[in-house]
């Protein structure tokens, strides 16, 4: 148990807040039903606890180093299951959206740690072992979300996909404490949170992902969609000359400069905004035109999960030094293929037609986590190893969040030009159905008209997906391209990393110098590997 248990412990934590980012995917008309809500309601319960997840990542990353990671791993899980409490309890959809809020700071404290915690606990073949298996839990959890999520809201009630979060926690916990030796906290003299830092970043993220959810209520060129807007880019603007001058930076932007931890930012982000931006809409359209339950919904996503998971952990152990040109490359083109299978769908079609392209997307989401996370680690020195955890979780999760927001915009904008000339109120009606409201215009409409206005719906849902999987599909391939570009330097010279490293860090790299090779480690830089540069 003293190689298994601490990982046990870590994935524990890390199912749980990964499931609980797609879990309410298939619980959505359930909730609306409930509670009652908008389209941008619905967007906010998925999207606000992705976006509350990206906001405080970086700062519990750094709270993490400057406190130790397994105090603010245990202070996340105890936010977290108590925040799922007030989730399942919410009378109504503003609580409910608060609730889920709270929870996604705890889970960014559970995250940020997750990554850091692996690399100080394993070394060698083991660490490449752990980052397969903790791969292959994260993309296992992110796809049966939808499927616990439909167990769980057809037998029980949709509250209680909350509701079981609470003794999983309890038990994540006490493993915790068993199995996780106390660590100690990165000191640096003078170093303090950067609060400045936390704040123009939720403040830029949030700014951004509630832009894109305003814009299909709104317009673009209407007030509630510009003022957030710009005030989310001066936000960011703000926060690079922020993060430039300070002596202890949120992000030490300098790591942009190193072409294997770019590679696994831009992966994962344009992997989980691609192919799980998509997800919400792929599970309104199987069960609110579809007609499947819950619980079919969940099982026709199945095969995404087992492949993700076979993958994930494949490549884990045969893989131990990913490459950004082959790993990375080779997810986002096997992701972008999946997606582009499931872009041509009829108005006849049923769950069938999906199958093959959520297998496919499945075996790159797969790779991309197992890639970019091992990526994401091991091009940077181990004192940077907490903030490299941050910014990995934190573009995973704002590639989510911002895949939701921006899919939801492009699918009320293609039904709405489909339903022109067919329903009095085409914009209203797209927001009705792109929300899983097809019973509630089927009902609205005379008897004699609702076979024609049936058949029609299937076939705008069908348009609006196929438009959506397509641009996912075109977003990874042109990734996939973008990385084979950024990577195409194989190894960068030991005097480029210095100078890539800002002078503060420069005695941290001339000891990661002096530490001898591990045989076989593919782990951070820091323990002599050589650098993941292609």
């Amino acid at each position: 148990m003293r190689i298994w248990g601490p990982l046990a412990a870590i994935c524990l934590g890390t199912f749980m807040l990964l499931v609980d980012v797609t879990i309410v995917v298939v619980a959505l008309p359930s909730m609306s039903e409930s509670l009652g809500s908008s389209l941008s309601q619905l967007q906010w319960v998925a999207d606000g606890y992705a976006l509350a997840v990206a906001a405080a990542l970086l700062g519990a990353g750094m709270l993490a180093d400057l406190h130790g990671r397994r105090r603010v791993y245990v202070a996340g899980l105890i936010v977290f299951a108590l925040a799922s409490v007030a989730c399942a309890l919410a009378p109504g959809m503003g609580w409910l959206i608060a609730a889920r809020l709270v929870q996604g700071v705890g889970a960014a404290a559970m995250f940020t740690t997750t990554l850091s915690l692996i690399s100080t606990l394993y070394s060698g073949r083991r660490l490449g072992l752990a980052f397969g298996v903790w791969a292959a839990v994260a993309s296992s959890a992110a796809s049966l979300g939808p499927v616990l999520g439909g167990l769980l809201t057809q037998a029980l009630d949709w509250r209680w996909i909350f509701y079981v979060n609470v003794p999983f926690t309890a038990l994540a916990l006490a493993m915790t404490f068993r199995f996780i030796p106390r660590s100690a906290p990165v000191r640096q003299t003078a170093r303090r949170l950067d609060v400045p830092g936390v704040a123009l970043f939720a403040l830029g993220a949030g700014g951004l992902v509630y832009t894109l959810t305003a814009s299909h209520s709104h317009g673009w060129a209407a007030a509630p969609t510009l003022v957030p807007l710009a005030l989310a880019l001066v936000a960011l603007a703000v926060f690079v000359v922020v993060q430039r001058r300070t002596a202890h930076p949120l992000l030490d932007l300098s790591l942009f400069r190193r072409p294997a931890f770019s590679a696994a930012m831009l992966t994962i982000a344009l992997g989980e905004a691609a192919v799980y931006g998509v997800l919400p809409y792929t599970s309104l359209w199987l069960q609110s035109v579809q007609g499947l339950s819950p619980v079919g919904t969940g099982l026709v996503v199945l095969p995404h999960a087992l492949a993700a998971a076979l993958v994930a952990v494949v490549s884990g152990r045969w893989m131990p030094r990913p490459s950004p040109r082959l790993g990375a490359t080779l997810g986002l083109t096997l992701a972008g293929l999946g997606m582009g299978l499931e872009g041509f769908l009829g108005p006849d079609s049923g769950w069938p037609a999906l199958v093959g392209g959520l297998a496919l997307s499945g075996v790159g989401m797969g790779l991309i986590f197992q890639v970019a996370a091992a990526l994401a680690l091991g091009s940077v020195p181990p004192e940077r190893a907490g903030m490299a955890g941050g910014a990995y979780s934190t573009f995973e999760q704002l590639g989510y969040a911002f895949g939701v927001a921006a899919f939801g915009t492009l699918a009320v904008t293609t039904m709405s030009r489909c339903l022109n000339g067919t329903v009095t109120a085409p914009h209203e009606a797209a927001q009705t159905l792109s929300g899983g409201g097809a019973d509630t215009l089927l009902a609205a409409a005379p008897a004699s008209r609702r076979d024609a206005l049936d058949h029609t719906l299937h076939a705008v849902f069908a348009s609006a997906h196929n438009t959506l999987a397509l641009t996912a599909a075109a977003l990874c391939l042109s990734g996939a391209a973008f990385t084979l570009w950024l990577t195409r330097s194989r190894v960068r010279s030991r005097a480029a990393v210095r100078d890539a490293v800002p002078v503060r860090d420069a005695d941290a790299v001339r000891d990661t110098d002096a530490v001898r090779d591990t045989p076989g480690a593919p782990g951070p830089a820091g323990r002599g590997t050589p650098e993941y540069e292609g």
